[in-house]
C-alpha cells in the first residue's frame, strides 16, 4: 500500500474550523477508503484548548467525536510532514508563506475547493453559525479529497 497523503488544516486558533475540517476529512477520507492523514493547528499558537463547545456539537450531528481534540501551533514539522496546508483565510496563506516560504506551493484555501474564498470564523456566533460553517468545510473537504489522484490509479 502506497503512503498515505498528509493533509493539515489550519485556522487561527485550532478550536472552531481547522478541528472540524480535521475530523470530516479523517472521516470521508475512511469512507472513501483513502490512505490519508489529517493533523490541524493553530497559526495563532494556541496550545492545549479544546474545541469550541459549538464545533463539538455540530460534529456530533453527523456522528463524529470532537470532544479529544486540543489546538496545537503550527510547526515547521507539522509544516514539513503536510503534502497539502489547507487555510481557512488568505491571512492564515500569508502567515504561513512568511514562517515556512519552502511550504509555498503546498498552501491552499480550502474555500477554493467549495467555490469560495474564506470560510468565515463562527467564534461568538450561535451553533447555527457553525453548522454553516460545518456544512461548508464538509462540502470543502469532500471536493479536495475528491480531485486527489488515487494511488495506483
Amino acid at each position: 500500500m502506497a503512503d498515505p497523503l498528509h493533509l493539515l488544516m489550519v485556522c487561527t486558533g485550532n478550536i472552531c474550523r481547522s478541528p472540524m475540517a480535521e475530523r470530516l476529512a479523517q472521516d470521508y477520507a475512511r469512507r472513501r477508503g483513502r490512505a490519508i492523514e489529517v493533523a490541524s493547528g493553530s497559526v495563532m499558537g494556541l496550545d492545549g484548548h479544546p474545541a469550541h463547545k459549538h464545533a463539538v456539537a455540530v460534529l456530533k450531528e453527523l456522528g463524529l467525536d470532537l470532544s479529544d481534540h486540543r489546538s496545537q501551533p503550527i510547526t515547521r514539522a507539522l509544516i514539513d510532514e503536510a503534502d497539502y496546508v489547507l487555510v481557512m483565510e488568505y491571512a492564515h496563506a500569508a502567515a504561513l508563506r512568511e514562517r515556512f516560504p519552502h511550504a509555498d506551493e503546498r498552501i491552499l484555501l480550502l474555500g477554493h475547493f467549495g467555490g469560495r474564498d474564506e470560510i468565515a470564523d463562527p467564534l461568538g456566533s450561535w451553533r447555527r453559525r457553525y453548522r454553516i460553517s460545518r456544512d461548508e468545510i464538509k462540502r470543502c473537504v469532500e471536493a479536495f479529497i475528491d480531485q486527489l489522484p488515487v494511488a495506483g490509479a
